[in-house]
C-alpha cells in the first residue's frame, strides 16, 4: 500500500515537472495545500503563483487561514475576488448552477494567468470527486484546468497520506465546500440565507465539533455532524436550538445519518430514480 502511494506521489510530481510555471486555485484545504507545496517543490517557488479566490459562498477565517498557510509554504500569493450572489444562474440555485460558479471562477483564474504569463491553472480535485454529481467539470474542460490529483490517480485518503509525510498541517482537515451546499436546489441564494448558515455552523464549531454543515430547509435547520459527534450535538441540544432560533430558523433538527459529503445531492439520486 505505501509503495502504491509513493509511485502515485512519484506520478505526481513528474505531471508537474513539465508545466514550467502555474498557476494553483488555493482553497486551504488538504487537496489544494498538497498541490501547491508539490508544484513549489519540483518547479520552484518563482514560478508557481497561488490564488486565493474570496467568494460571498465561503468564510472569510477560511481566507485568511489559506493565505497564512500559503505564506508558510514560501508561496507567492495572489487575491482576488468572485461575486457569485451578483450571478442570476448562481442566484437561482439549481444542480447547473455549480457550472456557472465553476465558470465564474475560472474566468478569473485564467484571467490572471494570462496576465502572469503562466502555462497552466491547476486545481484540487481528486478521484473521490467524480463520484458525486459534478457540473464543474464541464466549465474546468471548457478552460483547460489541469486536476493533477486526478491525473495521478489520487484518492482523498492517499492525499492525505501524502500530506502528512509532507509535513503539511492540513493533512485532516475536514473538506471544505461553498456555504451554496446548504441550501435545497430550487431555493433562491440570498445572502440572508448564506449568512444565516454560516453563523450557525460557526457556534456549533465553538462548541468544540470539528465539522459540521447546517442544511437550509425552509427554515428548518438539519445539522450535519459526524456519527461520534451527534451525542455532542444531543448533549448541548439546548444551547444550540437557542442560538439557531436567535438567528432565525424555526425549528432545529439533527440528521441521525451523520455528515456525509453532498447529501443535497441524495434527491437528485432519489428523484431520478422514480
Amino acid at each position: 500500500m505505501l509503495t502504491k502511494i509513493m509511485n502515485k506521489e512519484q506520478q505526481l510530481e513528474t505531471i508537474l515537472s513539465d508545466m514550467e510555471r502555474v498557476i494553483v486555485a488555493f482553497s486551504g484545504g488538504v487537496d489544494s495545500s498538497l498541490v501547491l507545496k508539490k508544484a513549489i517543490d519540483v518547479l520552484g517557488t518563482d514560478n508557481v503563483k497561488a490564488v486565493i479566490v474570496k467568494s460571498e459562498l465561503f468564510r472569510n477565517e477560511e481566507f485568511e487561514q489559506a493565505y497564512r498557510l500559503a505564506e508558510n509554504l514560501n508561496a507567492h500569493v495572489t487575491e482576488t475576488e468572485i461575486e457569485e450572489l451578483k450571478n442570476p444562474y448562481i442566484i437561482e440555485n439549481t444542480p447547473e448552477s455549480w457550472y456557472y460558479s465553476k465558470r465564474l471562477l475560472y474566468t478569473q483564474l485564467e484571467n490572471i494567468r494570462v496576465a502572469n504569463h503562466f502555462n497552466y491553472v491547476l486545481d484540487g480535485m481528486i478521484m473521490d470527486d467524480l463520484d458525486d454529481f459534478r457540473p464543474g467539470l464541464k466549465a474546468r474542460t471548457e478552460f483547460n484546468v489541469r486536476s493533477v490529483l486526478q491525473e495521478s490517480n489520487l484518492y482523498k485518503s492517499e492525499v492525505r497520506a501524502i500530506s502528512k509525510s509532507n509535513g503539511l498541517p492540513v493533512w485532516n482537515k475536514p473538506a471544505l465546500c461553498s456555504l451554496a451546499s446548504r441550501i435545497p436546489y430550487g431555493e433562491t441564494l440570498t445572502f440572508a440565507k448564506v449568512n444565516k448558515v454560516n453563523e450557525a455552523e460557526k457556534f456549533i464549531l465553538n462548541l468544540g465539533v470539528d465539522n459540521v454543515r447546517v442544511r437550509y430547509h425552509h427554515n428548518i435547520a438539519r445539522i450535519e455532524v459526524p456519527e461520534n459527534d451527534i451525542s455532542t450535538i444531543i448533549q448541548l441540544r439546548t444551547q444550540i436550538t437557542q442560538r439557531l432560533k436567535a438567528l432565525g430558523f424555526d425549528y432545529v433538527t439533527i440528521d441521525m445519518e451523520g455528515y456525509r459529503t453532498g447529501s443535497m445531492n441524495e434527491v437528485i439520486q432519489t428523484h431520478n430514480e422514480i
